[in-house]
């Protein structure tokens, strides 16, 4: 039996830009777009009358910018998951949406292909930031903490197999991806993450990532 399509809602406010995004996802298979939204008060109804599994949504939009409707869709519908989409690279958009409840962050400018794969990734229990969010992100925490070529300033042990599945929570693998890789089980998967998260004292994975960037614990 083949596996439903994830279930979207486009929130953007530019037509000509929504459509533009729907035309890309029309062919594929794996992602079916099952309502569209101008603005987040739009989007907040959608979700409500459509269920859809993932939100791919503008950062910039009228009535409520992307931020405003991350944090009212993770208190309404905590289990819908979030990708936004923006034309900013800066960090501290990122960030801010990540500690909001986001599931990732892609710019516009992306590949087709990106797009999807970042939908599916997110729509699988995964996240996604792009590949040059996670590299200056790292750079710059490693400049500003003053730590790049020394060892990490972090009083935190973790074991290499918890490591081993931190750097794969960095690059968005999901619980079954990660077993995978790593020859193990889910339930192990599990375990290592929820212990890196006690060790941390954080909550979610974003905070977990944002613990491990600024700490210098993600490779």
């Amino acid at each position: 039996m083949s596996k439903k399509p994830l279930k979207v809602l486009l929130v953007e406010d530019h037509d000509i830009v929504r459509h533009g995004i729907k035309a890309l996802l029309e062919d594929e298979p794996a992602v079916q777009v099952v309502a569209e939204a101008a603005n987040g008060m739009e989007a907040l109804d959608q979700i409500a009358r459509y269920h859809p599994e993932v939100v791919l949504m503008d950062m910039n939009m009228p009535v409520m910018n992307g931020l405003e409707c991350t944090q009212k869709i993770k208190l309404i519908f905590p289990h819908v998951k979030i990708l936004i989409l923006s034309m900013h690279d800066h960090e501290s958009y990122l960030i801010n949406l990540l500690e909001a409840g986001a599931n990732g962050y892609i710019l516009k400018n992306t590949s087709r292909e990106e797009l999807i794969f970042a939908i599916r990734k997110i729509g699988n229990d995964g996240m996604y930031m792009g590949p040059e969010f996670t590299m200056n992100m790292l750079a710059k925490y490693k400049a500003a903490s003053g730590f790049i070529g020394n060892p990490v300033k972090t009083n935190i042990a973790i074991t290499d197999r918890e490591r081993d599945v931190l750097n794969l929570i960095a690059e968005g693998l999901t619980n079954t991806e990660m077993a995978q890789k790593l020859f193990t089980s889910v339930r192990t998967i599990e375990t290592r993450r929820k212990n890196l998260l006690t060790k941390t004292g954080t909550t979610n994975t974003a905070t977990l990532i944002k613990f491990a960037v600024k700490n210098g614990m993600i490779k």
